[in-house]
């Protein structure tokens, strides 16, 4: 179910979010890594009660969850797992599913032997899953969790139809720039507000000796986030919402003018990493990575991505709040953007089991313990901050749930799979052409609109 909402109301709220991220990383950029307290990680024995959520016993019970999540990010979602095994004496396999989700659970049913449970990374992939008859709504201990813990907003992408599939496990501030401090410092570069703001650290930094952008042009997702920040911020809430739903096309004015911008950077060979031939070559964990290594002549200052970013920063030496810093994605119109992503578990085999586990997904407990590992971030609203394992985390955590109802969802995870969420087609490939070759604006578009009219059907 895509979600709209007054334009106006939102438009407020985004510039609430955006202040109050804006202001509060302000504070917190010098910080270090605090430890947090929170309430994650509490175990009791089966069958009993952790943080107020009671569990069923489920002594016998064997469960298979599905997730795209690889490296620490898999890791960190086993230790939840591992923790609704000690508080109910079920036994869960994880298995590693790859992208497009729906076609690897497609197979998977096909042969007999789909996973209980499902983390959706996109509403589209929701209602595919219900459309084909794979999907169960959740139970009435599961909506009780959902409506006690999560914002309207958070309910209605998980909705399909007006019933409740869907819980929003993990979320992404997907409007967030991460630099290398050391770079910053040597450079005399300061943190960017506004686009051309942002155009003039850029070239601050490259007259220091070091390019400024590290571009993951490899996976063609984030490629996605970069044109939904500029669009949104551009173009405004209106038209973005217009676009999500192909209501405007590809090849309207909007577009150009955003794709304009963003090859003020992606056109500019010298400001991307390896230039536009080595970032086709790099995928995104390697795009973190070669940010916060090579003492003070990494690879690259800057690089965009949410704030699960962290895990892959955990994976060098630099030190989050000291090392590596973050501002907000600079407002290229009159607003700052703010972006969010998510992935929902969803029910494909109907069991006790499998509802308990949406239940205790769809609570505080079990986020709260992800949230102490960092590079993770929850959209429940009664998540405790003092989780997030440090200054940074948690301002980019209470940013989103300022947001409230009224965010705007990546603009990719709300289109047919077939557009906004497979590897070489649609916007992903497209997208990666454009930073190929970012002088051909208006080829782009009309492979963009012709790519979206064949999958959205109109």
């Amino acid at each position: 179910m895509r979600r709209t909402s007054n334009a106006n109301r939102t438009s407020k709220t985004v510039r609430t979010a955006a202040v109050l991220l804006a202001g509060a990383l302000a504070l917190t950029a010098c910080g270090g890594d605090g430890d947090g307290g929170g309430s994650g990680g509490q175990s009791t024995a089966p069958g009993g009660t952790g943080g107020g959520l009671t569990l069923p016993q489920l002594d016998g019970t064997t469960l298979e969850v599905a997730a795209v999540w690889t490296g620490p990010e898999q890791a960190n979602f086993k230790k939840v797992l591992a923790e609704f095994e000690k508080r109910t004496g079920a036994k869960i396999t994880f298995v590693p599913a790859q992208d497009p989700i729906i076609n690897f659970l497609g197979s998977k049913i096909a042969g007999g032997a789909p996973p209980d449970v499902a983390l959706l990374p996109q509403p589209g992939a929701i209602k595919q899953a219900v459309e084909k008859k794979w999907a169960t709504p959740l139970g009435a201990e599961a909506l009780k969790e959902v409506g006690k813990n999560y914002a309207q907003g958070w309910q209605d992408i998980g909705k399909v139809d007006g019933e409740q599939y869907g819980v929003y496990y993990k979320a992404a501030n997907k409007s967030l720039i991460w630099y290398n401090a050391q770079v910053f410092e040597n450079a005399g570069a300061s943190e960017p507000a506004t686009w051309d703001e942002l155009l003039t650290t850029a070239r601050t930094v490259y007259d220091s000796g070091v390019t400024p952008f590290s571009i993951p042009g490899a996976d063609g997702w984030p490629l996605t986030d970069w044109f939904e920040n500029v669009y949104l911020s551009q173009a405004g809430p209106e038209k973005y919402d217009q676009l999500a739903r192909h209501e405007i096309k590809w090849t309207d004015p909007s577009v150009a003018e955003a794709l304009t911008t963003l090859a003020e950077i992606w056109g500019e060979k010298d400001y991307v990493a390896g230039g536009a031939d080595g970032a086709l070559q790099t995928e995104f964990p390697d795009s973190v990575t070669q940010t916060f290594t090579g003492g003070d002549q990494p690879k690259a200052a800057m690089v965009y991505e949410g704030d699960f970013v962290q895990v892959n920063i955990g994976q060098t030496d630099a030190k989050i709040g000291t090392d590596a810093k973050v501002f907000p994605f600079p407002k290229v119109g009159d607003t700052a953007p703010v972006v969010s992503g998510g992935d929902a578990a969803v029910i494909l085999k109907d069991s006790e089991g499998a509802q308990a586990l949406a239940t205790f997904l769809a609570s505080p407990d079990a986020a709260e313990i992800q949230a102490k590992l960092g590079g993770y971030l929850s959209p429940n609203k009664n998540v405790d901050l003092s989780a997030y394992p440090n200054d940074v985390q948690r301002t980019i955590a209470k940013a989103l749930v300022a947001a409230g109802d009224d965010f705007r969802f990546d603009m990719s995870d709300q289109a047919p799979q077939a557009f906004g969420g497979t590897p070489g087609k649609g916007e992903w490939k497209d997208l990666q052409d454009f930073l190929k070759n970012p002088s051909d604006v208006a080829g782009i578009q009309k492979k963009l609109e012709s790519d979206a009219a064949a999958a959205y059907g109109n």
